[in-house]
């Protein structure tokens, strides 16, 4: 299986891409789609240029599945805003692909990666380096994005099983009988 991690960012948004095979995982490719060229206050291109990168990204490597970071609300309510939208456009480039999406804090992510919640840029990159056996560390926005793919390769699998041991139950009750309410 192959997947894709995005780390959304309206003016550096990473990606990452592994194959899975088990346990064992493989490191495809990683980078960035930069929106710093552009004019900060053209909000609607750097949009843009993001989903376009992340078709294009999607077309290049053929991914089975994504996983995205969940915005955390920062102390600038104008900047939580901001990369809510340039995670709106990352995930709606996935979502017209037809890809499944998971999502992931970035708390889940270094937990997952990195063994505690409160890891550093660093220590993730250098996680992801062993973990992916890398011959150098990656960027700390390629690095979140690896992170996340790798998170969804251990807890993709699980969560898989749970949601097809105990599916949602669909309830009827507040429904009318007969065009009546009861």
């Amino acid at each position: 299986m192959r997947l894709l991690g995005i780390d959304p960012g309206l003016q550096t948004t990473g990606f990452g891409v592994i194959d899975v095979d088990g346990s064992r995982l493989s490191y495809v490719a990683s980078g960035t789609i930069k929106t710093t060229h552009l004019n900060f206050g053209d909000l609607p291109a750097r949009l843009k240029v993001l989903f376009e990168g992340v078709h294009e990204v999607v077309a290049r490597y053929a991914p089975d599945a994504a996983s995205v970071e969940i915005v955390f609300v920062n102390v600038n309510p104008q900047s939580t805003l901001l990369l809510g939208q340039a995670r709106g456009a990352c995930l709606t480039a996935l979502a017209t692909r037809d890809l499944p999406i998971s999502e992931f804090t970035a708390l889940q992510m270094k937990k997952a990666v990195v063994g505690h919640g409160r890891a550093a840029k660093s220590q993730v990159q250098e996680m992801v380096k062993r973990l992916l056996k890398l011959p150098a560390l990656p960027g700390p926005d390629a690095a979140d994005a690896l992170g996340l793919a790798i998170t969804h390769a251990h807890a993709g699998a699980a969560m898989a099983r749970l949601a097809s041991a105990s599916p949602l139950q669909v309830k009827n009750t507040g429904l009318y009988r007969a065009g009546r309410g009861h």
